[in-house]
């Protein structure tokens, strides 16, 4: 589409049901098989590499842990977690296990900082947006995500075994699958009140 011509009264319609579609995206914890594979994670990848980036660093990358190397990833982040907490460690890490056995595709989003003149807030930035647009794709592609960040995506020894050494840094880990049925008398979550969070400079 070429997008320097106006759009037509029926590209607009489009547009507008593909606004409305993300409005009605949320948070999907309760996940289950399948995930998106082959050509429909390839554009969920794609989504994340379209995202804002000051100076063309590129400095997005996405690690994907899914199928059998789940069990060894659960067994890391359990040992990460005895690390950080002897005491409660290990009841930390049993929860990461139980977490990673019901997430379908796991991707890992982090930055690869690089030196120069843009500022390293603008590049944790900009893979935050990538996260953002992974999730948006997932969604309108029919699947559910879930960003998920806590002392893991914090963790030095969790970074470096994603190839993420300082000042490179992971912002979370997606939880890519298939959306469990809601029970009947979950909550529902309504849209924020756009006037509680939206003012207009007046000078």
């Amino acid at each position: 589409m070429d997008h320097a011509l106006a759009p037509t009264p029926a590209q607009r319609d489009e547009r507008l049901r593909a606004v409305e579609l993300l409005l009605s995206r949320q948070s999907a914890n309760l996940l289950q098989e399948p995930a998106p594979d082959g050509a429909e994670l390839d554009l969920i990848l794609d989504a994340g590499l379209r995202a804002p980036d000051h100076g063309r660093l590129r400095p997005w990358r996405f690690v994907l842990i899914r199928g059998e190397q789940r069990a060894a990833w659960a067994d890391r982040l359990a040992q990460a977690a005895l690390a950080r907490d002897p005491v409660n460690g290990q009841a930390m890490g049993e929860k990461s296990r139980a977490w990673v056995a019901r997430t379908p595709l796991i991707i890992a989003v982090g930055t690869e900082v690089k030196a120069g003149n843009i500022p390293e807030i603008e590049q944790v930035l900009s893979a935050g947006a990538a996260a953002m647009n992974m999730l948006n794709a997932i969604h309108l592609m029919g699947y559910g995500g879930m960003w998920v960040t806590g002392a893991n995506s914090y963790d030095p020894q969790v970074n470096k075994w994603l190839g993420f050494e300082a000042p490179s840094r992971l912002v979370g880990f997606l939880g890519v699958g298939t959306p469990r049925p809601l029970p009947a008398d979950a909550p529902k979550i309504s849209r924020p009140a756009r006037d509680r969070h939206t003012t207009e400079w007046m000078g």
